[in-house]
């Protein structure tokens, strides 16, 4: 989750428990997981009334589906396996036989 492993979720621990100290970290740790809660709800809040405002043609939709980087990523795999299959569909041209060339296109 968010690239972080093992070893630098403890390296932060190791660095809010020096600079906190263990008596107030507890105490911490739970706003965290208060805030954390909080911020899922609204997330999951928001989703609902785009799903909501959208309508039932919408209804699978994900907030993760409008992240522009996973829009371009489809688009460019979709285009892909488009050219793949018009590639394979397209007929080679008979032996001999030159393509057809516009003298006004060049």
């Amino acid at each position: 989750m968010f690239g972080v492993g093992l070893a630098e979720l403890a390296v932060i621990a190791f660095i809010a428990l020096l600079a906190f100290g263990p008596d107030r970290l507890p105490e911490l740790a739970k706003q965290a997981a208060v805030m954390l809660r909080k911020a899922k709800v609204l997330a999951n809040s928001a989703r609902d009334e785009i799903r909501g405002e959208l309508g039932p043609e919408f209804a699978d939709l994900e907030l993760r589906d409008l992240d522009p980087r996973s829009i371009v990523r489809r688009h460019i795999i979709e285009a892909m396996e488009d050219e793949e299959v018009r590639l394979v569909a397209q007929p080679a041209l008979p032996e001999g036989q030159l393509p057809p060339y516009d003298v006004d296109a060049t």
